[in-house]
């Protein structure tokens, strides 16, 4: 989509009205965008509901669900991702994740099993969009004499990793990996290569597609905002993560700390602007297209995803907007 090639997109956290998110993505389209997903919250706006409804008046962006295999069944989930495709006429992909507390506990559901509940989900999709009969037993999920009514259906499957084993998973099984941290992309893109091509070893397999997701921090009050928000990435992040960032032992201790005793505020006025750059995208508009570039050129990127995460139409058409100036240097 950009002048580099790389193709544009959005994640929506939906915390707007439905008509609102609606408008976000009609307005992603009509400004060039190629990719909007939208994240299966559980308890926000019905991630279906709202996709269905963009697929009636959008014609170019594909849309996807980013969701879990805990809230709902992957066969469920089949069903689902087939009828957006039905109604989209072929834009439809699926981002899967292992699942966070934040959607998990309000259910009283466990994070059990993830690996193994992953990769039982991706080939229950695969095998569901075949449109045939399927009896089948994976490691946590069976199918018996389950079949699709939408027929045959030909969808991406994205992994959004950070854990080693998941990176693997990712890199063997997946379509395409989505990352989030910047520092950490050279060695999370390559333990998912490794795990691709032992899977695959000579076989023409295609290229697992790299998308980088991030926040873009490219005015001040952006940069103040990504410092509240940096105590979540630290207690999330595996230990390749947090050493990626160039944290200390000692480092990572107080901000864990700091987040227990006061959230995300006191973990705020700890972080520095240096490592708010080390997570993500910051800076003056100018720097932020240079680390973009830097970016694609170094990894290899195929897409560019900016996370929408608060309400305001025209806030978040000033967002897209500037991104693609960003990202395109015009």
């Amino acid at each position: 989509m950009s002048g580099d090639g790389i193709a544009l997109g959005l994640q929506i956290v939906p915390t707007m009205g439905s008509a609102e998110l609606v408008d976000t993505i009609v307005l992603a389209e009509e400004l060039g965008y190629s990719y909007c997903m939208v994240a299966d919250e559980g308890l926000m706006l019905d991630v279906y509901a709202v996709l269905g409804a963009a697929a009636r008046v959008t014609s170019t962006i594909r849309l996807g669900a980013v969701t879990n295999p805990y809230t709902r069944h992957p066969a469920a989930t089949a069903a689902a991702i087939a009828t957006i495709d039905e109604m989209s006429g072929g834009r439809a992909f699926v981002t899967l994740v292992a699942g966070g507390t934040m959607v998990l506990h309000p259910m009283g559901l466990e994070r059990s099993a993830p690996l193994a509940l992953m990769a039982d989900t991706i080939e229950a999709l695969r095998l569901l969009w075949r449109g045939e009969p399927v009896t089948w037993q994976g490691q946590r999920l069976s199918l018996e004499g389950a079949q699709l009514t939408t027929g045959t259906h030909s969808i991406p499957v994205w992994v959004a990793a950070r854990g080693e084993r998941m990176l693997a998973l990712a890199g063997a099984r997946a379509d395409g990996l989505v990352l989030m941290v910047k520092s950490d992309l050279g060695d999370a893109f390559g333990l998912a290569q490794q795990a691709r091509q032992e899977a695959h070893g000579n076989s023409a397999s295609p290229p697992l597609m790299r998308v980088y997701l991030d926040r873009l921090a490219y005015k001040p009050e952006m940069i103040e905002e990504a410092k509240h928000l940096y105590g979540y990435a630290i207690m999330d992040s595996p230990p390749r993560i947090l050493k990626n960032l160039g944290l200390s032992d000692d480092e990572i201790a107080g901000l864990k700390q700091a987040f227990a005793e006061g959230g995300p505020a006191a973990v705020g006025q700890l972080v520095t602007d240096e490592l708010v750059s080390d997570y993500q995208i910051a800076g003056t508009p100018a720097e932020c297209r240079r680390q973009l570039e830097h970016l694609i050129d170094e990894h290899g990127l195929d897409a560019f995803l900016v996370n929408i995460i608060s309400p305001g139409l025209d806030a978040n058409r000033d967002l897209l907007t500037e991104v693609v100036a960003i990202a395109t240097g015009r």
